[in-house]
């Protein structure tokens, strides 16, 4: 058995070699392959800009009652995520030197997200109940990207900013409907995002690909009498952000 063992620790050993020897060979080789510069004058401009479009995956963090049980009788209370998609317009200024840039997106989102729900009103019937919650956002992300020095037409970078976000399609205001009853939200939201991506440089424009993750700070439930909305004590919004940018 022993011997079994580190001849397993041995081969995993090799293989972790092997593949290091060959990422810093790959490496050095692309390192030394020179290219042909695109849009050599990318770096020296204090302001771009272009456009972004991508999708999303929108979800909770949700904290529920302690004794949703016991007092609203729900057996099974959960969150799912459901797809979006955003559209938004990319300013982005340089700070002094290339390698930092501070990017404001003003950005139109869709986003969906569902709530599940196991009632048990008495001891032999289980009621299935799914609420599906949309969202309309006007969301004004402020980010720091820290990218790294080009390689030939390639640079990849790393982002870390808040976001403040409208919801326009927010009923915190509307009277609840008992016989169809609705989850309201807030209408206004702040959010931290952390995110990475990858630059190619063409001829004449510059084209990312990226992606970033946000949650919220702020309680998004408006808690209120109905038979859905009182078993949650808290809401977060938390969001994943996939989206290809183009920056003349």
């Amino acid at each position: 058995m022993q011997r079994r063992q580190y001849s397993n620790i041995m081969s995993v050993s090799k293989v972790m070699r092997l593949i290091l020897i060959f990422l810093l060979i790959s490496s050095y080789s692309f390192s030394q392959r020179q290219k042909p510069e695109n849009y050599k004058r990318f770096d020296e401009k204090l302001l771009h800009f272009g456009f972004m479009l991508g999708g999303n995956t929108s979800d909770f963090t949700m904290l529920r009652e302690l004794n949703a049980y016991e007092q609203y009788g729900v057996t099974s209370l959960t969150n799912q995520s459901a797809p979006g998609g955003q559209l938004g317009i990319v300013t982005t200024m340089k700070l002094g030197t290339p390698v930092v840039r501070l990017r404001f997106i003003p950005t139109l989102s869709f986003q969906e997200r569902i709530l599940n729900y196991t009632f048990m009103p008495n001891d032999t019937t289980e009621i299935f109940n799914q609420e599906r919650i949309s969202s309309t956002n006007l969301d004004f992300p402020l980010m720091f990207q820290f990218r790294t020095l080009r390689v030939n037409n390639f640079a990849s970078y790393f982002l870390v900013g808040g976001q403040y976000t409208l919801d326009l399609q927010s009923q915190q205001d509307a009277s609840q409907n008992f016989t169809d009853p609705f989850i309201k939200l807030n209408r206004h939201d702040w959010s931290g995002q952390l995110g990475f991506g990858v630059e190619f440089f063409a001829p004449y424009f510059k084209f990312g690909m990226e992606v970033k993750y946000q949650h919220g700070f702020r309680n998004a439930h408006v808690k209120d009498n109905a038979a859905i909305a009182q078993p949650i004590d808290r809401l977060y919004n938390k969001v994943w952000w996939f989206s290809l940018i183009f920056e003349g």
